[in-house]
């Protein structure tokens, strides 16, 4: 008996009978990209992935990646949202063939801000801080002509950010993406400056320095988020052009 498939088959059917319509339509509408969603909320599939992973943990490395990329062609919502559950319990043992797959799953199945945030700060987070060097990766991605991959080469270092590492390179990437007029990249800067603020505020303040009177001012306002009121009022109260 194939047991990839076997499990895949009960995730599905558990997902179907869970489902609520009502609750599906509203996702739809709460999404700005299309969706499509069973209408299962969030604690439902972090405890499935959390019944999958009691298997799948037990598996070779090629049935596990099997089933988690068999649940991405479905192309559900739910079913992307519990690979990013699933696999961030491998987190420990994610390194290059790791970021590889993962590369690849943002260039074919990721198609909104839900899945591309997972699949960042989880997994592709998980492999830098395991392979520091892989973060020099995420500076060609800012040039893809894919929109979630742009913002993941941003959000991929929201962990680094949180603690204090890799500062040069969050800053290499803000700078290349900073000309990016998608409001999605946008938010993922901002998002990054400012987890990167509390541990290291006077090098966010310098790198915005030259470029606060000119920057997409939805990047300075999430940028200053966490930041004191008087930096606040320094970055975005000065006049611009």
């Amino acid at each position: 008996m194939d047991t990839v498939a076997t499990l895949l088959k009960a995730t599905r059917a558990r997902l179907k009978a869970a489902a609520d319509p009502e609750f599906a339509a509203g996702l739809r509408r709460f999404f700005k990209e299309p969706v499509q969603p069973y209408g299962v909320r969030t604690p439902l599939v972090r405890e499935l992935a959390r019944l999958a992973y009691a298997q799948v943990k037990q598996w070779p490395v090629a049935d596990r990646d099997r089933f988690v990329t068999d649940l991405w062609k479905g192309g559900l919502l739910e079913e992307g949202a519990m690979v990013c559950h699933l696999y961030r319990r491998f987190a420990k043992s994610c390194g290059e063939c790791e970021f590889g797959m993962f590369e690849q799953w943002i260039n074919r199945y990721v198609r909104n801000w839900s899945h591309c945030d997972g699949v960042s700060t989880w997994l592709i987070a998980a492999s830098i801080a395991n392979r520091p060097r892989l973060a020099d990766r995420l500076a060609g991605w800012t040039k893809s002509k894919n929109r979630w991959k742009r913002r993941s080469a941003a959000v991929s270092l929201i962990q680094e950010a949180k603690q204090g590492r890799n500062t040069q390179t969050i800053f290499h990437i803000c700078d290349l993406s900073l000309s990016d007029t998608d409001d999605m990249v946008q938010k993922g800067v901002g998002w990054l400056l400012k987890e990167t603020y509390p541990r290291k505020p006077r090098e966010v303040l310098d790198f915005l320095e030259g470029l606060r009177t000119h920057a997409p001012r939805l990047v300075l306002r999430l940028a200053s988020e966490e930041m004191t009121e008087k930096h606040r009022k320094w970055l975005l109260t000065e006049p611009r052009p």
